[in-house]
């Protein structure tokens, strides 16, 4: 399988596209000004505690209180409150070596006990504000590198279950044990299987270099900061997910390339070739087709070929997946058999569209009803195969008697939402057509400013896909890009861009920035 890493970006956010066989399969988007991401971690204060959830609500900077329920304190609350009341008064160090180990809370204990309104409290993003909801946050901290995740006051070392040969667990632990400083656990990953002793060294110095960076922010935090920030999702996701069926990473903006392919070399210098920028005047999402594809997947209704196709719903308790036949058919297939065959290829969607739209909670599919029990399990066993490879936690339930699968995947953050449709026009407009005057008066602006300013280099004309088409129909000779780049003594360059509406437009330079 041919795996892509397309990112867009730009000074103040970045979108990743995950493509596989060319098919768009995950959507990540990160925002400079974004706060409270999944990994961050705040110094908060305690407001309430609300005694029938056993949960306390915790001040971390947001306009809607954090919450921490018993069971995310994590065993070692009583060590936590106290290293962090000592820190506070320059008592310990970053060193761990030193630090007194209180015993563990118990699994059923009360949150009052623990703690109170007014304690300041260390506390880790887990679920980002979703709908008019807070922060989930645990204050049971941990700090995840490539192979390894470091967990301060553990002292366990564990080794991922998804690592199925003894030996190497055994060497994994051993080489763990070895190498790691007092005061500290570990959990290794499952991407650590065969690696070596000199890489997983290498990200074990990197996070305790991150833990001693918490340490020194949190000496001088006012409450309500973030004393320990995740890495940027690029990089995070990048961590993740790279793998050596990677083919390429595709980057269009010069800084953030270098950063990637920094990071890469870092943990595979052999690989570093597969990161490449795009400098062409082509968009990147255009150039690889996703934006064509971020508009046919994200709608209301998603098609799956054949006349058959799905209808998504997003509500506030759950998302519903209705399949549809529409005017499929089968030669000689029976209705069970044509029922079996348009909900197999709907698994396979469903499982992708969870990934691209990143959505959690609750899902409920309605599959078209079979009435045979080993059609039924055949659905079940495809639906979990597809979904073995989403990172996500999640558990399906075998069909009901009434053909709903029931399916629970573990929420984050948002789910992704692309608007698809374009806003009808409140007030009468110009039909498109009248827009080609415009754009060709603009242009002949634009040239002859630009030929005041002594610049001669092509302008470029973004436009929707059919406006493109109308630009440059006919023999090249023929067409308006042609045309008006002879009148106006300056090249024209129209670049088609799926991910536009019908009158949008915008004129650049070769390097994408607009002019004009």
């Amino acid at each position: 399988m041919r795996t892509e890493l397309i990112i867009q970006a730009s000074e103040s956010d970045a979108i990743i596209a995950l493509l596989q066989d060319g098919r768009l399969t995950e959507l990540v988007s990160e925002n400079e000004q974004q706060q409270f991401s999944v990994g961050d971690v705040y110094l908060g204060v305690v407001r309430k505690l609300a005694p029938s959830l056993n949960a306390a609500f915790v001040d971390v900077g947001y306009e809607k209180d954090s919450f921490l329920h018993y069971h995310d304190l994590g065993p070692q609350i009583p060590t936590w409150q106290n290293y962090l009341k000592k820190v506070r008064q320059s008592k310990y160090t970053s060193d761990l070596s030193e630090v007194e180990i209180l015993p563990e809370i118990e699994k059923d204990g009360a949150m009052e006990a623990l703690i109170k309104p007014g304690d300041e409290v260390l506390v880790q993003i887990t679920k980002e504000p979703i709908s008019t909801k807070g922060p989930r946050v645990t204050s049971d901290i941990s700090i995840a590198g490539r192979f390894i995740v470091l967990v301060p006051f553990n002292g366990r070392i564990s080794v991922s279950q998804k690592i199925r040969d003894r030996k190497e667990r055994e060497r994994l632990r051993k080489l763990v044990q070895s190498i790691l400083p007092k005061g500290f656990g570990v959990i290794v990953r499952t991407v650590a299987e065969g690696v070596t002793h000199e890489d997983i060294e290498a990200d074990l110095n990197d996070l305790v270099s991150r833990w001693k960076t918490l340490y020194r922010n949190v000496r001088g935090a006012k409450p309500k900061k973030c004393v320990l920030r995740e890495m940027d999702r690029a990089s995070a996701y990048l961590r993740d997910v790279f793998n050596d069926s990677f083919d390429q990473i595709v980057v269009d903006h010069e800084a953030l390339y270098d950063d990637i392919k920094g990071y890469v070399e870092a943990i595979a210098p052999e690989r570093a070739n597969i990161v490449k920028l795009h400098t062409s005047a082509i968009p990147v999402f255009q150039h690889y087709g996703v934006d064509r594809q971020l508009k046919s997947a994200f709608g209301r209704t998603v098609n799956m070929g054949k006349g058959t196709y799905l209808v998504v719903e997003h509500t506030e308790a759950m998302h519903v997946i209705d399949v549809n036949s529409g005017n499929r058919s089968g030669k000689g297939e029976s209705q069970e058999d044509h029922a079996l065959a348009v909900n197999l290829m709907a698994a396979e969607e469903i499982a992708r569209q969870l990934r691209l739209r990143d959505m959690g909670g609750i899902i409920c599919v309605d599959f078209i009803d079979m009435a045979k029990g080993e059609h039924r399990r055949e659905l079940f066993e495809k639906m979990k195969d597809l979904m073995a490879s989403d990172r996500a936690r999640h558990k399906i339930l075998p069909p009901s008697k009434f053909g709903l699968v029931e399916i629970t995947r573990q929420r984050v953050r948002p789910a992704q939402a692309i608007e698809t449709k374009e806003e009808n026009p409140d007030a009468l407009i110009d039909a498109p057509i009248t827009l080609i005057d415009a754009l060709q008066h603009k242009f002949e602006q634009l040239t002859a400013s630009r030929k005041q300013k002594g610049k001669s280099e092509p302008i470029y004309l973004h436009v929707h896909p059919f406006l493109a088409s109308y630009l440059k129909q006919g023999w090249f000779w023929q067409t308006l890009e042609f045309k008006w780049s002879r009148l106006a003594g300056q090249k024209l360059k129209v670049v088609s861009r799926d991910a536009f509406k019908m009158l949008e437009y915008r004129f650049a330079d070769a390097e994408g920035k607009k002019i004009g």
